[in-house]
């Protein structure tokens, strides 16, 4: 067997997932990442016919994609309707399409009420034509796997009649998500042996959680290409997530594919901001917790040898391993976070810390790596964190009709520095009357690259809302809360708390016994 294939189908199916639309410009950005960066072998990016925001989102994308060479890759859903789907096909630029067919009997009686002789005529025709305008075919047995438990006869009669049709591959989808791996293996290890000569794709769905150990079973039944989203998107509980498969690939069964693990975080990242859809913090791989290591015991192993590592490293998706700060934390944890932000203590101070953390984490209050500079002032009652920068007063005013408006003032050194602005929020004018001060400073901005907000379950008004902010500094990323009853409060601490936080690490790095350093440094940032 060859490199197996991965379509992903995040533009077509991915779409489909309840709330999600991605507009053309996310859908051209994703399809440039998934083809050259992710080295996915194909994408499947449109349905025919849906809208004229799909038709202009397929153009854009076909038209990029033969700039650089790659329109092959690039593949359309098309329909058993004549004519009509490839007439738009062509006027989308796309040179393949996957032809959705009824791979059960009880669909195609249920849904087109017609006999198989005619369905495969029809089918016929479509394949024919699309060949003769030059475009390459595929086709979907849609609820194929139904097909193989309740009418498998009707299933090779379709694929007796396909063999001998210019039909370069045969997709067999799990249209329900109904099989589990047993089923899986006896359905596709039937296909291939009965038809060696076909390129057989698998199309997992989740309904059961079994699409990746389905997926699993279908590679080791011999089919040659696999169809996947990112982060798992698709019809109800989604389609298999492309992660889980590179897992599978290439750490489980040893088989070669053009996948890049590198890029995996990146475009996972794009494609929760563009669908809105958060990744779950415990999802496999690509999920904010998997490499964070919570128990202290784990913590003291990895510092010892490396005992709770296992072959996911971290490093091989742009990742990094975190030990996370809570009540199970012991000292090892603390230890590791220490490392990471360039601060040494003392055992004595290491245990008091540690006991705070613990605190923190009964009260079921969450503890970040940048919070804890500001837990050891307050239990050392030293100045390990300075505020270098602090917020004097602000006014934030929001009225009916009007744009929201900021005033504030807040004194770096010695110096007092006020601004005012409008935003599209309250927050918003608040970080461009901020960044206004900062350019005119000629100071340094960092980039805020996620913004979180969690309310207590029961929506209580006068419950403590948490702000968690990402950001981005010279490379480097400060994940800040703030804890308040007011959502913008509670930005605007975790905001002061990122400010600060960057100014002590550039002084930490300025030459020691240099004040003029340290004073630049804070004019600087």
């Amino acid at each position: 067997m060859g490199a197996i294939e991965i379509m992903d189908t995040t533009l077509r199916d991915g779409e489909q997932t309840n709330g999600v639309s991605f507009n053309e410009a996310e859908k051209l950005a994703m399809a440039q990442m998934l083809v050259k960066e992710m080295r996915v072998d194909r994408i499947e990016i449109a349905s025919a016919q849906v809208s004229e925001g799909e038709l202009k989102s397929a153009k854009m994308i076909t038209e990029w994609a033969r700039k650089h060479d790659c329109i092959g890759k690039i593949e359309i859903l098309s329909f058993v309707d004549g004519h009509s789907s490839l007439d738009w096909v062509e006027k989308a630029g796309g040179k393949v399409i996957n032809l959705l067919t009824k791979g059960s009997l009880r669909h195609l009686e249920g849904q087109l009420r017609k006999t198989p002789q005619q369905h495969m005529d029809d089918m016929t025709y479509v394949i024919t034509e699309a060949r003769n305008r030059h475009i390459e075919v595929n086709v979907y047995l849609e609820d194929w796997s139904n097909g193989m438990i309740h009418s498998p006869d009707y299933v090779y009669f379709l694929v007796d009649k396909l063999k001998d049709l210019p039909v370069r591959r045969i997709m067999l989808p799990d249209t329900l998500g109904v099989l589990n791996p047993d089923q899986c293996t006896a359905c596709c290890s039937d296909m291939v042996g009965r038809y060696p000569d076909i390129h057989f794709d698998f199309h997992a769905h989740n309904d059961y959680d079994l699409a990746t150990a389905n997926v699993f079973a279908a590679l080791k039944s011999g089919v040659r290409g696999i169809h996947t989203t990112v982060n798992g998107l698709g019809e109800r509980a989604g389609n298999v997530p492309l992660s889980s498969v590179l897992g599978v690939l290439n750490d489980h069964l040893g088989l070669d594919n053009a996948l890049v693990e590198a890029r995996l975080s990146k475009v996972s990242k794009m494609v929760e901001l563009f669908s809105g859809l958060r990744i779950p913090p415990n999802k496999p791989i690509t999920g904010e917790s998997v490499f964070t290591q919570c128990c202290g015991i784990h913590a003291d192993g990895d510092s010892k040898a490396d005992l709770y590592v296992n072959p996911l490293l971290p490093e091989r998706f742009g990742r990094t391993r975190r030990y996370a700060l809570g009540k199970t934390s012991g000292k090892a944890n603390i230890k590791k976070n220490l490392e990471e932000l360039g601060i040494e203590l003392s055992a004595e101070d290491i245990a008091k810390v540690t006991r705070r953390v613990i605190e923190l984490g009964d009260k079921k209050e969450s503890v970040t790596t940048e919070d804890l500079p500001y837990i050891i002032s307050d239990v050392l009652k030293n100045a390990e964190l300075d505020e270098h920068i602090r917020l004097v007063t602000y006014h934030l005013t929001l009225s009916h009709g009007l744009k929201p408006v900021a005033s504030l003032s807040i004194r770096i050194g010695d110096d007092v520095h006020s601004e005012t602005s409008v935003g599209d929020g309250q927050y918003d004018a608040f970080m461009k009357a901020l960044w206004a001060v900062y350019d005119r400073l000629g100071k340094e901005k960092p980039l805020l690259t996620d913004y979180l907000v969690t309310i207590p379950p029961g929506g209580k008004t006068d419950a403590l809302v948490e702000t968690t902010i990402s950001w981005l500094f010279r490379d480097k990323e400060y994940k800040t809360r703030g804890l308040d009853a007011d959502q913008t409060s509670a930005a605007i601490k975790a905001t002061f708390k990122m400010l600060n936080l960057i100014a002590n690490e550039e002084i930490r790095l300025s030459p020691p016994g240099n004040d003029e350093a340290i004073k630049t440094a804070v004019r600087r940032y």
